[in-house]
C-alpha cells in the first residue's frame, strides 16, 4: 500500500477541486453534474485502473518486474521499431516524476487555510504555502542518500490508515445526499460528456483523468511487492477511494447555495467534508500521504533510469545503493535534477490549481504506449488475436480522448510536461541512435588474424611486462570479431606484453537478476574472451567478477597460475590488473551523414558529463589506464595531395 498506492491514493486531494474550478465554482453546478463527475471517476478507475492494468498488464511480468522498460524487453524481438513506444513511454512516465511532488505536496500544505488560526495569520498569501512547500520537498530529496529502509517500513502502515480514513471521512459524508451511490450507473458518466450544464464538454476528462494517474506506478512497482499482494489489497483501495469521491460529492450537494461556501476562495472539498477541528489533523496526514506518493514516485524514477541505462537508453550515471535491496537505489544526478525541477514548478505556478494543468498529460502519453506494447505482449504469447485487437481497440480509443482532453491543458502549463518528455527523448534518442551507428559501421577485425603477433609478444623475453593481466572492456563480442582499436592499442598505441590478455564484454540480459558468465580461449592460456551476462537490475561489478573467474579458470587447469613472490597476501597465486579504457574521439577523417556526425559529436559531449567507466565498472580502487584512440565511423575520408614543383 506504502509503495505502489502512494500516487493514486492522494488524487481525492486535487481532483474534485480542479473540476469544480474549471466549471465557475460550487454556485455554477448542478446535482446531475456532481453525480455525472463521481460517475466518470468510477468508470474511469475501473476501465483503465483496474481492468487495465491490475487484470491485464500485471499479467506482462518479466521474472516479477514491471513497468514500460520490462515490458519492452518482453516484446523487443517483435521488432526494432518497438524501442520508439518504450522511449516515449519511459521519457513522459519521468517527466511525471517531476510533477507529482510539486502537484501533492502544495495541495496539501494548502489545506492549511481552512485552518482559522492560519487563515486568520495569513489569509490567502501564497508565498507561506510556497515556502513551507519548498522546505519539505528539500528535506525529502536530502533524505534519498540515506536509503528509504526504515521509512520504507512506516509506509504501508501510515499508507493503511491514510486509505481507511478517505473511506471513513467519505461515509460518514454520504448521508448529506444518497443520490449519489446513482453514479454507479455509466449512464450518468455519458450523459454528463454531452450536457449543457458541463462547461468543459468532452474536455472535463483531462481533469477527470488526474483520479487515475498512479495506474502507471502501480504496474512499474510490480517488481517491489509482487502481482498478488496487488490484486489482492486493490479492492479495498479502490473501495476508499470511491467512498471518498462519493462524499465529497454528497457535500457540494448539500453545500450549494450556501453563500459562506459558495464564496470561498480555492474551495477544496477534500478538506472541506472533515469534522470540525480536524482540519489540522487532516492537513498533517495529506502531507505525510503526500510524501510518501512522492517518495514512491522518486523511488520509481530512480528505478526507471537504471534500467533505461542498462538498456542503453541512457547515458552511464553514477548509481547507490544504500539500502539493504538492491532495488532501493540512488542516483545523485537524478536526485538533484529532479529537486531542481520541483522546486521550479512551485516557485513557477505557485498554487497547485496551476499545477494541475500541466499534470496529467504526460500520463495519458505513457499509457498509450504502454497499450501498444501489450498488444505486441499479447500477439507474442498467441493470446486470441480477438483479444488482442479488442484491448488495443478499446484502451487505445479511451486513451487517445483522455490524451485529446488534457492536450487543452497545453498552453495552461501542459507545455512543461512536455518540454521536459521532450529533452529526456531526446537524449534516449541521441543515446540510441549513436550506439545503432557504431554497431553498423564500426570498423572490426578479425581475432584470428592477429594471434600469431599476440602469441610472439606474450612470449617475447626482450620485452618488459606491460602488466600480468591486462583487461580491455570491450562494447561487444561476436565470434572472432573485436573493434579494431582494442588490437590498435595492443600492437601499435604501446606494446603491451601480459602473461594474459582479458576482453570484457558486458551483456545486459532481459531477466532482471542474471548473474551469469561464458569464457572463449580461442585455444590459448594467455587469451581469455569473456561474456558477463548481468540481469538490468545488477550493478554491474566488472572488477569482483572476473576476479571470481581467473580463480575458477585456474582451478580448472585452463589457465596457469601467478604466483607473486611479493605480496601482503602469502601463497598469492592470482597476479596484478590493469584496466584499459579506451576514450574515443570523433575522427575528422570519418565520413557519415551530417545528421549522424551531430549524432555522434552530442553522444561524445553528453559522455563527458556521465560517470566514468571506471566508476560504472566498479574499477575505482583498480590499476586503470585512459587511452584515447580516433573513433572512425563509416569510411575514412581519402585524401589526395599533389607534389608541386
Amino acid at each position: 500500500m506504502g509503495v505502489v498506492y502512494g500516487d493514486i491514493g492522494t488524487s481525492p486531494l486535487y481532483v474534485m477541486k480542479a473540476i469544480l474550478m474549471e466549471n465557475g465554482g460550487l454556485s455554477s453546478v448542478t446535482n446531475d453534474f456532481v453525480i455525472g463527475v463521481v460517475s466518470l471517476v468510477f468508470w474511469t478507475v475501473m476501465l483503465l485502473t483496474t481492468v487495465k492494468y491490475v487484470i491485464i498488464a500485471l499479467n506482462a511480468d518479466n521474472h516479477g518486474e514491471g513497468g514500460i522498460f520490462s515490458l519492452y524487453t518482453l516484446v523487443r524481438k517483435g521488432g526494432k521499431y518497438l524501442i520508439i513506444p518504450a522511449m516515449i513511454g519511459g521519457a513522459a512516465l519521468l517527466a511525471d516524476g517531476v510533477l507529482t511532488p510539486a502537484v501533492t505536496v502544495t495541495t496539501a500544505i494548502e489545506g492549511l487555510r481552512g485552518i482559522p488560526d492560519f487563515y486568520d495569520r495569513f489569509g490567502n498569501n501564497q508565498n507561506i504555502i510556497v515556502i513551507i512547500t519548498l522546505v519539505i520537498l528539500l528535506f525529502l530529496f536530502l533524505i534519498q542518500r540515506f536509503g528509504t529502509d526504515f521509512v520504507g517500513k512506516a509506509f504501508g502502515p501510515i499508507m493503511l490508515l491514510w486509505f481507511t480514513f478517505l473511506g471513513v471521512m467519505g461515509l460518514i459524508n454520504i448521508p448529506y445526499d444518497w443520490s449519489v451511490i446513482r453514479a454507479l450507473n455509466p449512464y450518468y458518466a455519458i450523459h454528463l460528456l454531452f450536457s449543457p450544464e458541463n462547461k468543459m464538454g468532452v474536455f472535463i476528462l483531462g481533469s477527470i483523468f488526474l483520479a487515475t494517474t498512479g495506474a502507471e506506478a502501480l504496474y512499474s512497482d510490480m517488481g517491489h511487492v509482487g502481482k498478488k499482494n496487488i490484486r489482492f489489497s486493490w479492492p479495498y483501495i479502490f473501495s476508499c477511494l470511491m467512498l471518498n469521491y462519493a462524499g465529497q460529492a454528497a457535500w457540494i450537494i448539500h453545500a450549494k447555495g450556501n453563500p459562506a461556501y459558495e464564496n470561498m476562495e480555492n474551495l477544496n472539498p477534500f478538506f472541506q467534508i472533515l469534522p470540525d477541528g480536524w482540519i489540522v489533523f487532516g492537513v498533517i496526514f495529506a502531507t505525510i500521504a503526500a510524501v510518501i506518493a512522492s517518495q514512491a514516485l522518486i523511488s520509481g524514477s530512480f528505478t526507471l533510469v537504471s534500467e533505461a541505462i542498462k538498456l542503453k537508453l541512457l547515458p552511464r550515471l553514477r548509481i547507490f545503493y544504500p539500502g539493504s535491496s538492491i532495488g532501493q537505489m540512488y542516483i545523485p544526478a537524478v536526485n538533484f535534477i529532479l529537486w531542481a525541477a520541483c522546486s521550479l514548478v512551485v516557485v513557477t505556478f505557485r498554487t497547485s490549481s496551476h499545477m494541475e494543468a500541466a499534470y496529467g498529460l504526460s500520463i495519458t502519453v505513457t499509457m498509450l504506449m504502454t497499450t501498444y506494447l501489450l498488444y505486441h505482449y499479447m500477439i507474442q504469447q498467441k493470446v486470441s488475436k480477438f483479444l488482442a485487437y479488442l484491448m488495443v481497440i478499446f484502451f487505445g480509443f479511451l486513451e487517445t480522448f483522455f490524451f485529446i482532453s488534457s492536450v487543452t491543458k497545453f498552453f495552461h502549463g501542459g507545455f512543461v510536461a512536455v518540454g521536459m518528455a521532450l529533452v529526456i527523448l531526446g537524449l534516449m534518442y541521441i543515446w540510441h541512435r549513436s550506439n545503432r551507428i557504431q554497431e553498423n559501421t564500426s570498423q572490426e577485425v578479425d581475432f584470428r588474424d592477429y594471434m600469431g603477433q599476440l602469441q610472439e609478444l606474450h612470449e617475447d623475453d626482450r620485452i618488459p611486462y606491460y602488466q600480468t593481466n591486462v583487461v580491455f572492456l570491450v562494447p561487444k563480442l561476436k565470434g572472432d570479431q573485436i573493434p579494431q582499436q582494442f588490437i590498435y592499442s595492443i600492437l601499435d598505441k604501446r606494446l603491451k606484453r601480459a602473461k594474459v590478455y582479458w576482453f570484457v564484454n558486458v551483456e545486459v540480459t532481459d531477466e532482471p537478476y542474471t548473474e551469469e558468465f561464458s569464457v572463449d580461449m580461442m585455444g590459448t592460456d594467455f587469451i581469455v574472451k569473456v561474456k558477463l551476462y548481468l540481469g538490468f537490475r545488477m550493478s554491474q561489478d566488472v572488477n569482483v567478477y572476473l576476479r571470481q573467474i581467473i580463480q575458477d579458470l585456474m582451478k580448472q587447469g585452463r589457465l596457469p597460475e601467478q604466483p607473486q613472490h611479493y605480496s601482503l597476501t602469502p601463497g598469492r597465486q592470482v597476479g596484478d590488473f590493469r584496466f584499459v579504457l579506451i576514450q574515443e574521439e570523433l575522427s575528422m577523417m570519418t565520413e557519415i551523414a551530417k545528421w549522424d556526425r551531430q549524432v555522434m559529436q552530442a553522444r561524445l559531449a553528453i559522455k563527458r558529463l556521465a560517470v566514468s567507466p571506471e566508476r560504472w565498472f566498479g574499477l575505482e580502487y583498480s590499476e586503470v589506464v585512459y587511452e584515447t584512440v580516433p573513433l572512425i565511423v563509416g569510411q575514412a575520408r581519402k585524401t589526395r595531395l599533389t607534389e608541386r614543383n
